[in-house]
């Protein structure tokens, strides 16, 4: 005797009309209707500083900043990984948020691992890998794990060296990739500046490209995500008019678990370098007059140089084959 889908699965099918389903009778007519159906704000309030409260499980050791003013670990190299991050990150759209968890990977894997110091080469592997698996956890399309490496990558790896160290990531974070970000709360202290909604976007928007924009500075790590949410909103804000009475410590209200001193610190860290990163974009044009002035004179010292950086370009962005690197626990911290 035949047995139908229908008879194997019946006890798996809930008794609902599919008309009920579907029908539109019961569907909020505007968006104010769904807003009503949000938790409560001090149900939302309750969870955020419950995520303020597990941020720290999804950061480096607090010496890690350390070991960089020790320089057992080198600022610059980290700096040219994040950069590349970044680069890669507008090259392909990617979100704001993918260039974040593949810092944050990066940061958390060489916090608890002694990479080979070999020309720069594990350093790129390990940014390849923690972007390639960043992309996997919030990109809709990925590219190949060949076509991710672009933007002035100087090593190419095999993807099956890359699987591998994508693997000894997953290993060193305990598969946790769901991290706590800054972005985890830039919405939330977005709509505490402004409940309305009006300027939400723009908000959102400009504290996400704050974040990117300081990212690759090592100092930096000495806040939490939380705080970098806060104090990059709130820099956001001193864009409009509207909120330029906003002062840093007004964040410390927005929910619990704020602690003003990191507030006031970092936001005035961030308002210094984005003073003097415009004061060096000013200065730029000056010596573009000079050279315009004396254009005459120095026409075939430039079409000299310019063949010589060329040159020396084209060399330095030759990618070399590193189909094999790859090392294990026994050989950590030596040098190829």
């Amino acid at each position: 005797m035949s047995v139908s889908y229908s008879d194997c699965f019946s006890d798996l099918l809930c008794g609902e009309d599919s008309g009920t389903i579907f029908s539109t009778d019961d569907q909020p007519e505007c968006s104010s209707e769904i807003d009503s159906q949000l938790p409560a704000l001090h149900d939302l309030e309750e969870s955020i500083t419950g995520l303020i409260e597990h941020e720290k499980e999804y950061v480096p050791g607090i010496d890690y900043l350390e070991m960089f003013h020790s320089q057992s670990l080198d600022a610059s190299s980290r700096a040219d990984s994040i950069a590349w991050i970044v680069k890669v990150q507008r090259y392909y759209g990617f979100q704001p948020l993918t260039a974040y968890l593949s810092v944050n990977y990066f940061d958390r894997v060489l916090y608890s691992r002694r990479l080979p110091q070999t020309k720069g080469w594990s350093l790129q592997l390990l940014s390849v890998a923690c972007l390639s698996l960043a992309a996997k956890m919030e990109e809709p399309l990925v590219p190949s794990l060949l076509n991710l490496q672009v933007e002035g990558a100087k090593h190419l790896f095999e993807p099956r060296t890359i699987i591998r160290m994508e693997f000894l990531v997953l290993s060193t974070l305990d598969w946790k990739l769901r991290s706590i970000t800054p972005f985890t709360f830039i919405s939330f202290f977005a709509y505490k500046v402004d409940p309305s909604g009006t300027y939400t976007s723009f908000l959102i928007s400009r504290a996400s490209d704050i974040i990117l924009s300081h990212i690759q500075d090592v100092i930096f790590l000495e806040y939490r995500p939380s705080c970098i949410a806060a104090v990059t909103i709130l820099s956001a804000a001193r864009d409009l008019p509207i909120f330029s009475f906003l002062s840093p410590e007004y964040a410390e209200s927005w929910c619990d678990g704020l602690h003003r001193e990191k507030i006031i610190s970092c936001y005035h860290l961030v308002q210094q370098i984005m003073v003097n990163n415009r004061s060096r974009k000013a200065t730029k044009f000056l010596p573009q007059l000079r050279v315009m002035s004396r254009m005459s004179l120095s026409s075939s010292e430039s079409s000299s140089s310019s063949t010589s950086s060329s040159s020396s370009s084209s060399s330095s962005c030759k990618r070399r084959r590193m189909d094999n690197y790859f090392w294990t626990d026994d050989d950590k911290g030596s040098s190829e």
